[in-house]
């Protein structure tokens, strides 16, 4: 037996090194990065050239959000019988065309639209791309690999804002922000080509009762293993509370910290600088350490952030307040996401993470209705601070979960 000195620990750096990896790796950052930018090139043009209202914009979001939560568990489903590689390839050629739709738009029902087709061919490539993780990258380099993709997220999701503003200016729109999109879905396209994905897959029957049953499998499994409920769980948490405070945060700033746009850009940037650092810690810190009981701790910490924000009124608390989220959901995200790929058998990959990938979506749909609605019967700090209670309350059902629950058998994948 090979003792755990000779098992390879792999790091941020050295998970580069594993080609494979590296070469999705590289496609994912480009497109994530066009992406943002179209993002950010959609809210510009609805906003100062439509002159459009806080509603339009939310209502767009929810246009993008809403079918990975309802086709994504579905779309799963197939992934587990389709051919990955195929699934993704064909996801970036199909978006990159309708993101060309977005130069032709001219009120807002159309972006609804093309979002939510958008969205819902994105739901077949998320869970194949977490099926083609779990099978490039050796179990002991998942946890680095999904450090990474986060952490890749969040410095696109911090540079792309300025990159889009200064894109728009100097070419006079929002259309170059969709040629670039749409050129990095064909670049992630190219790059996945190069691959060489083999898994083995079931062969079973493709009928309407098969997959169907697939589909109850799948969340059979998830539902009777304890540990991958509550991280299933704590990540919806996690987003939800997330999901409440974007839209709230920008008017505590305003209304509470009475500070300006400035401010408002810094603070706001801090929960992806502490989710950058909450990265490059949690490959060391997991190590030896469950990962559900890692997932308990992140809970804890984005309470805490929540906590401060509600309690103190100042710049400086806010800033760390932000800080403190981010670099909490670094150890709720990454661990939660290695967790489910290496507990799952391989031919149930493509339905779990996309029910995970469902939970996530719901959990920010009902933040994004509610928050408003909670805030005018709390208050904005009040609600910081239940918010903090009820990350606390989940934390400690979730050690309940964890320690009078055993585990499941894993089931003959079907």
């Amino acid at each position: 037996m090979a003792s755990a000195a000779t098992t390879p620990q792999y790091s941020l750096k050295t998970i580069l090194k594993h080609g494979p990896f590296r070469t999705l790796w590289l496609a994912q950052f480009v497109s994530i990065f066009g992406d943002f930018l179209a993002l950010f090139g959609v809210i510009n043009l609805i906003t100062f050239t439509m002159h459009g209202t806080a509603v339009q914009v939310t209502a767009v979001t929810i246009a993008y959000v809403l079918p990975l939560a309802v086709v994504g568990p579905v779309a799963g489903v197939f992934v587990d019988h389709w051919n990955p590689k195929v699934i993704m390839i064909s996801s970036d050629i199909i978006r990159a065309g309708l993101i060309l739709l977005l130069v032709f738009v001219t009120d807002v029902r159309e972006i609804c639209i093309i979002f939510a087709v958008l969205s819902t061919v994105s739901s077949f490539f998320a869970p194949a791309q977490s099926v083609t993780v779990r099978t490039l990258v050796p179990p002991e380099g998942l946890l680095a690999a999904n450090a990474l993709v986060a952490q890749a997220f969040y410095i696109v999701r911090l540079a792309s804002p300025f990159a889009a503003a200064m894109l728009i200016v100097i070419f006079k729109g929002e259309k170059v922000c969709f040629y670039l999109d749409s050129a990095t879905f064909v670049f992630s396209a190219c790059m996945i080509a190069r691959l060489a994905i083999v898994r083995p897959r079931a062969q079973t029957e493709k009928t309407l009762r098969s997959l169907t049953q697939d589909f109850l499998a799948g969340n059979r499994f998830i539902f009777t293993h304890s540990s991958l409920a509550f991280v299933f769980l704590a990540m919806a948490v996690a987003f939800f509370v997330l999901s409440s405070f974007s839209p709230l945060v920008s008017i505590y700033i305003r209304d509470s910290l009475r500070a300006g746009t400035t401010w408002f850009g810094i603070i706001s940037s801090m929960i992806g600088v502490g989710l950058i650092a909450g990265t490059q810690l949690v490959t060391r810190l997991v190590r030896g350490r469950a990962k559900q009981n890692v997932v308990l701790g992140g809970l804890l910490g984005l309470g805490i952030g929540a906590a401060v924000l509600g309690l103190f009124r100042n710049i400086p608390t806010a800033a760390l307040s932000m800080f403190t989220m981010g670099f909490a959901i670094a150890f709720v995200l990454v661990p939660a996401q290695t967790l489910s790929q290496q507990e799952t058998p391989p031919q149930m990959v493509g339905r779990v993470s996309s029910t995970f990938m469902s939970l996530i979506s719901f959990a920010q749909i009902f933040g994004l209705l509610l928050s408003g609605v909670l805030a005018q019967k709390l208050g904005i700090r009040p609600l910081f601070v239940a918010s903090a209670g009820f990350l606390a309350l989940i934390a400690g059902a979730g050690y309940w979960m964890i320690r009078s629950k055993p585990q499941s058998p894993v089931p003959a994948a079907s």
